[in-house]
């Protein structure tokens, strides 16, 4: 049988009586895992980056796919000659540099707002760039609005700046298409953002792009350094997409919790046309988003979002316009896909 509720104080020293707050322990952090992540995710883009390279200095655009089996990670050659991944040191050294930033605004803000996350782990992937990012997990409840929105826009605030060094550096060593080169057909195709175009602008104008300046960057092969920057504007630009719990959805719902729900299903219907007729990937982003959307972890509803936040969320949305492509690879639509299907 439980024991009786307890009287009422009778003294005053008793009502005052400390009362003991027990907090429960944090959980420790895996910090082999979170190395041997880092590791991997070093190895895959430097095998990546050492390929680039290679075609790079003999004149080849980085993206050319070459003739082996696995064109963009050739990691039995790199395994023979270990020599060559030094190649990929510039890529490999950007891009991490990029997503660690990314991430370490999120985590600095995290420990100043008293919020336990976790260290980045880095998602090694043996693809066309080496990995597919980096992600920390929070751990404990955000306590504010203002506090969700710092965390939030901290991260694409610090990659975005990261990114744009490294893009105004590559763009220097860059060059123009020379005549008599492969096939495109050889080549992966992409486009680029807003920011691209802007900075190349930017740099012919201060007669910092050595030659191909007057060249659009379609007719350029940028080096290794610029994909990484495109990599990092391209994880940007999802990252700030308004809905879920991706950094702009945590933006969204820091300055307007009810119309959380509301924004990212129109995120999502716009991703799906994105999907049909553009890049089939948005598809698997609105999926995402749709999961995601359906509950938003609670915040104080006080203090409100007010003053310099509401400049930084306009800021946000900048950088949104600015990284955002629309078509990243051509020939890639949801549409072109099922044509090629059926025609199978």
């Amino acid at each position: 049988m439980s024991d009786p509720s307890p009287a009422f104080p009778t003294s005053t020293a008793e009502y005052y009586r400390p009362i003991p707050v027990y907090l429960a322990p944090r959980p420790k952090q895996r910090y082999w895992l979170h190395g041997i992540l880092l590791l991997a995710t070093v190895f895959t883009t430097l095998v990546v980056g050492a390929n680039m390279q290679s075609n790079f200095d003999r004149g080849l655009s980085p993206l050319w796919m070459g003739d082996s089996e696995v064109p963009f990670f050739p990691v039995v050659q790199m395994v023979q000659h270990p020599s060559r991944l030094l190649l990929g040191i510039p890529f490999s050294a950007s891009l991490m540099l990029i997503l660690l930033a990314h991430e370490m605004g999120h985590y600095l803000y995290c420990v100043r707002y008293g919020v336990y996350a976790t260290l980045p782990y880095f998602i090694p992937f043996p693809s066309l760039f080496g990995t597919m990012g980096a992600f920390i997990r929070i751990r404990s409840p955000i306590r504010s609005r203002p506090a969700l929105f710092d965390i939030g826009i901290a991260g694409p605030i610090a990659g975005f700046v990261v990114a744009c060094a490294v893009l105004a550096m590559s763009l220097g060593l860059s060059r123009a298409i020379p005549t008599g080169t492969v096939s495109s057909q050889d080549v992966v195709e992409i486009h680029y953002p807003l920011i691209f175009q802007l900075a190349h602008r930017g740099l012919t104008l201060l007669s910092l792009t050595h030659g191909f300046g007057a060249v659009p960057l379609e007719k350029s092969y940028l080096h290794p350094m610029a994909f990484a920057a495109w990599i990092g504007m391209f994880a940007t630009a999802l990252n700030l997409l308004p809905g879920g719990q991706l950094d702009g959805g945590h933006i969204v719902f820091s300055i307007a919790p009810r119309l959380h729900k509301t924004v990212s299903r129109l995120t999502i219907l716009i991703l799906i046309p994105m999907a049909v007729y553009l890049w089939m990937g948005w598809l698997v982003w609105a999926i995402l988003l749709e999961i995601s959307s359906f509950r938003h972890p609670d915040v104080m509803e006080w203090p409100k979002i007010s003053g310099a936040r509401r400049w930084l969320a306009v800021f946000g949305l900048i950088m949104l316009v600015l990284t955002l492509t629309p078509n990243p690879m051509p020939h890639r639509s949801l549409k072109e896909f099922v044509a090629m299907f059926r025609g199978h």
